[in-house]
């Protein structure tokens, strides 16, 4: 019977029970990926990791990374909590910064150690794709058109593509929802599969929710592929600074009970030299899985 150790850690805090919690398997050699779809269905988290040798000679490792439906190129959460496991199993670099292969490609990585290191990854080459009507997206979200600030929602991707829909209140986010069937309202024939983000900009940067239906996630505590994204889309319309090297945070998933705080670096004029997304994490457990 084989045994695969894995461990849970919530990512994007400082207290057990708040942020995003992953499950990664810091040795998976030998699973297909069949076997890790399920496991991945089986922990019904919104993302799980299969850590693996590298193929490639600049990266650390190879990563891959799965939803309880399906296997992602990239993600931030994942990515982060993944470099928290092997950091703190000492699989990493002594100088805390390297690399992980994700279907991406090379993702970089740097830790600012301490007694709770801060992980830090560059978010991938960003694009700016589809726009969408205020009116049909306010209806996706259970919200009215006077809810949305007067901003066009776009889709904006790192890797994986997010509606991104600015709205006037906290209080507007949190009375937003959105499932498959609010989604077909507002998706256009040919889109791909894409998570809508909901946010309202605050003094210290923006706070969000994020719903991927597609991918099987109701709603997610904390995406980190998300808010290099939420960063450029910001910036673009002028509702955060860009100033170089300019810090703020995403405060995401406090109304689902699992309070997640992102921080974002901006480098170079409008992210020209690279958007950087951080964030804590915490172990939870240890744990081993027979098959």
């Amino acid at each position: 019977m084989p045994s695969y150790r894995y461990r849970v850690v919530d990512v994007f805090t400082e207290k057990p029970l708040e942020g995003n919690p992953l499950a990664v398997f810091p040795e998976a050699s030998g699973m297909d990926s069949i076997t890790m779809q399920k496991i991945a269905k089986e922990m019904n988290l919104s993302e799980t990791t299969f850590v693996f040798p590298s193929t490639r000679a600049d990266c650390t490792a190879h990563v891959r990374i799965f939803t309880p439906m399906r296997e992602m190129v990239f993600a931030g959460h994942p990515t982060i909590g993944t470099a928290y496991v092997m950091f703190d199993e000492g699989k990493t670099p002594e100088t805390g910064r390297f690399a992980l292969e994700e279907g991406v490609g090379p993702v970089p990585v740097r830790v600012d150690p301490g007694d709770c290191p801060m992980i830090w990854l560059t978010t991938p080459p960003i694009q700016f794709g589809k726009t969408y009507q205020r009116g049909a997206c306010a209806d996706a979200i259970g919200l009215d058109t006077a809810d949305l600030l007067d901003v066009e929602p776009q889709v904006v991707s790192a890797g994986n593509p997010n509606l991104y829909i600015a709205v006037k209140s906290k209080d507007a986010v949190d009375r937003s929802w959105c499932d498959l069937a609010r989604l077909a309202k507002v998706k256009q024939h040919g889109d791909d599969a894409f998570c809508v983000f909901v946010f309202t900009p605050t003094p210290e940067g923006a706070y969000s929710r994020m719903f991927a239906p597609e991918h099987g996630v109701v709603e997610d505590p904390a995406t980190g592929s998300a808010t290099g994204p939420l960063a450029a889309y910001m910036m673009r319309h002028q509702l955060a600074s860009s100033k170089d090297g300019t810090r703020f945070l995403s405060e995401q998933g406090t109304k689902m009970g699992r309070r997640s705080i992102l921080y974002m670096l901006v480098r170079g004029d409008h992210g020209a030299d690279g958007i950087d997304v951080g964030g804590y994490v915490t172990p939870l457990v240890d744990a081993v899985l027979k098959l």
